[in-house]
């Protein structure tokens, strides 16, 4: 006999805690475990048939989730694109409600317990992947794997990516979901069964290997995290005293080490907004300070081209040569970096105005070739740019192009004391784990960490101080399997979830058809 569908009041109620207790999974506090308790009190929530209530539950979920997640967008461009963003993120959990109560109403296979887990995993993970890459280039924030760094189901990022790990958060929390219904049934084999697969599924990441020695070699960094004067979107309002803060924070890595004995400096993201390709001042403090140290220094910048827009790049500058390679920034950042439908976006926030120059992506992966006197060969550093360590394919393409470490150079002045910057920090040891990497992330203001290839945080620096970080990270080449695999996992996960989908929709009508009376 079915069990009867939970009160509509009471589903809201689980919905909202859900959704809370997702957030508390997220950096900060991070305690990790509240993902699968969240995704059982959505399971358990989802419990109704309508499409139409479940997509309710979903948004409310949402909203209990994103906006709390998020809220430093708020300290960055106003509460009414904060809110709107995270009404657009919850929408997506109105689909996947709906998409559940879809597929488990239309194929009665699909009630059953080892079922549920698959079609519910499925169906959230092809969420996820839907709302990573649309609209205007999508917004990974809050994907459950971003929130299991310090978890055993973190390392099997590096057998499937972020889609695997997502996806053994919601199996877990769907098996504790069902637990509960059963021992409310008194159903003790079951309850066991189901709580023995779910310490089972975190568990077994014990058991993944998550290699950290050098393979190719170890590279000498030195990181500079200089500060800039002031918080939120004034912050980089004296471009010149946060050229001179880094400056001064690379002479200041000599009280660590001698000259020579860096393999490269790294600078984060706008360390200067003053385009050293073109206004000599800055160009000679830059140039001056790499002589200083005697290394390569990697700096974040910025290019206004003849044609319009401006790039967000970064540049190796050899001392005494300037510039011998560079990257820039493939995703930016919409209503951030660039406004799409500016007279619309201006409605909702004036501050879309303050971006004058729309920003322009590059065109090829973060692959920067940095020629070691010290190693004798070429070392290849794969580098990304704030928001793009949240994009599978911009990571793992810097890695397949020959990246042997990873560089997140990010700049998370504009958000103030809130916890972005360790919610970034979480998904730079993802991708750690993911890729087989050291990675290092260099912030403006912090955070800034040195990651090992397992995502165990070496350093760590504070927000919004100056500091310096020197670090011996290990080179590797070995490419795991989800650096392998690509993005087809995520593609099969999304064949799969559209079919169970249309397979339900397809049993409804032809159930609601057999139950109809036949015409007189």
């Amino acid at each position: 006999m079915p069990a009867a569908e939970p009160a509509r009041w009471w589903t809201l109620v689980l919905a909202a805690l859900g959704g809370y207790a997702t957030r508390l999974a997220f950096p900060s506090p991070g305690w990790w475990g509240m993902a699968f308790v969240g995704v059982a009190l959505l399971f358990l929530a989802m419990r109704r048939d309508s499409a139409r209530w479940n997509a309710l539950v979903g948004v409310v979920f949402g909203l209990t989730f994103f906006t709390p997640l998020i809220v430093w967008t708020g300290d960055a461009v106003g509460m009414v694109p904060w809110f709107a963003l995270s009404v657009t993120e919850s929408l997506y959990l109105a689909l996947f409600g709906a998409g559940w109560a879809w597929a488990r109403r239309g194929a009665a296979v699909w009630r059953s317990g080892p079922w549920q887990v698959l079609v519910f995993t499925l169906l959230w993970v092809a969420t996820e992947e839907l709302r990573t890459f649309w609209p205007f280039g999508g917004f990974p924030w809050g994907r459950l794997a971003f929130s299991q760094a310090d978890s055993p189901t973190a390392a099997f990022a590096s057998w499937g990516g972020v889609p695997l790990v997502s996806a053994l958060v919601v199996a877990v929390g769907v098996l504790l979901a069902q637990a509960v219904l059963a021992a409310r049934r008194l159903h003790v084999l079951r309850t066991a069964g189901c709580l023995g697969a779910a310490i089972a599924f975190v568990l077994l990441g014990l058991a993944v290997p998550l290699p950290t020695q050098a393979e190719t070699g170890t590279l000498r960094v030195g990181a500079v995290q200089g500060n800039v004067p002031g918080q939120g979107l004034d912050a980089f309002g004296q471009r010149e005293a946060v050229l001179d803060n880094h400056v001064a924070g690379t002479y200041k890595l000599l009280d660590q080490v001698e000259p020579g004995d860096l393999d490269v400096v790294l600078w984060p993201e706008n360390g200067t907004d003053i385009d050293p390709q073109v206004d000599a001042g800055a160009a000679k403090l830059i140039d001056d300070a790499a002589k200083a140290v005697d290394a390569p220094m990697l700096v974040g910048t910025v290019q206004y081209p003849e044609s319009g827009g401006r790039y967000n790049t970064a540049v190796l500058w050899e001392p005494g040569r300037g510039v011998v390679a560079t990257y820039s920034k493939q995703h930016p950042a919409p209503f951030a970096e660039y406004i799409p439908m500016r007279s619309v976006a201006r409605i909702f926030s004036s501050a879309v105005d303050l971006v004058t120059r729309d920003m322009i992506p590059g065109d090829r992966p973060g692959y920067i070739p940095l020629e070691s006197a010290r190693l004798g060969r070429t070392v290849g550093i794969g580098d990304v740019i704030c928001f793009e360590v949240a994009y599978d394919a911009l990571v793992r393409d810097t890695v397949r192009a020959g990246g042997e470490v990873l560089v997140v150079q990010t700049n998370n002045a504009t958000f103030g004391m809130s916890d972005e910057s360790t919610q970034q920090l979480a998904m730079s040891r993802i991708r750690a784990i993911e890729h087989g990497r050291a990675t290092v992330q260099i912030s403006t203001v912090g955070v800034s960490a040195v990651i090992a290839p397992n995502g165990t945080v070496a350093q760590q620096t504070g927000l919004f101080t100056a500091e310096q970080m020197v670090a011996n990270v290990p080179l590797r080449d070995t490419l795991t399997p989800a650096t392998r695999l690509g993005s087809w996992p995520a593609w099969i996960v999304d064949g799969l979830a559209i079919a169970t989908v249309v397979a339900g929709a397809v049993g409804a009508s032809r159930t609601r058809r057999a139950d109809r009376p036949a015409a007189a």
